[in-house]
């Protein structure tokens, strides 16, 4: 039940909350103060039923087509949840396995932080990207060549990138000519592990269990369990 601000109850996310606190505005007698109060809180509700509704439709939507489109490629557990819809590139032959209780956000309402974009996620052909459980992205963009494994109970902040490439040569008479060429390393995160928004984790890194990384920071050495790095590039801050 859900008690409203004047006082009534109410199921939880019913429309009846809202009809029930109009009511009261068109009846009762107010002071201007008052008035305000309840306009205020009005639209409130409104959006919130609104928004509740409309994510649980679109995930449900997302997670039919994604089985549909991916059966081949993609293994998703149980109440993976998709809040908006995300950028995919999941090429023939690789293979994605998600864990239970995984969120991928893309819709900057359902994180305020800041998200200046939607999850992304590129895996090419015989990539392995393994998911563990109860883990979080917000506008988190994967790129995986090779292999990319993350563990379980992982925050992943707004606006991370994780690439286990460079993308292009060191050489650039070769970038001239292709963008093939690029070096290509595996990235193994552990459990527990807190990455902080707009942090790079880069090829052939290794993060160890529970370590945090700070926001902003370009992770580009293996950093051991239980420490906190932050910093471009990314540098010993203390341990836990």
């Amino acid at each position: 039940m859900y008690k409203t601000p004047t006082g009534v109850f109410m199921p939880q996310g019913s429309s009846r909350i809202i009809a029930a606190e109009m009511k009261t505005c068109l009846d009762a007698p107010m002071t201007p103060w008052k008035s305000v109060r309840y306009v205020t809180n009005l639209p409130w509700f409104f959006v919130m039923d609104i928004l509740g509704s409309y994510y649980r439709t679109l995930n449900r939507l997302i997670h039919c087509y994604v089985k549909l489109r991916y059966k081949n490629e993609l293994s998703l557990g149980r109440n993976v949840l998709f809040y908006g819809y995300p950028l995919l590139r999941i090429l023939p032959a690789a293979k994605i396995t998600v864990g239970d209780n995984v969120n991928f956000v893309s819709a900057p309402s359902a994180n305020l932080v800041g998200l200046s974009k939607r999850m992304s996620i590129v895996v090419l052909q015989k990539a392995t990207l393994d998911i563990g459980n109860n883990t979080g992205f917000s506008g988190v963009s994967i790129v995986c060549y090779d292999s990319i494994a993350i563990g379980q109970y992982c925050n992943f902040g707004g606006n991370v990138w994780i690439w286990d490439t460079d993308f292009h040569s060191l050489d650039w008479q070769i970038r001239r000519k292709t963008s093939a060429g690029s070096n290509t390393k595996p990235i193994v995160i552990g459990d527990d592990v807190f990455v902080g928004a707009n942090s790079i984790i880069l090829k052939g890194v290794s993060i160890g269990d529970r370590s945090v990384i700070g926001a902003g920071s370009v992770v580009s050495r293996n950093i051991p369990a239980d420490e906190v790095w932050a910093g471009n590039p990314a540098r010993l801050i203390r341990k836990l």
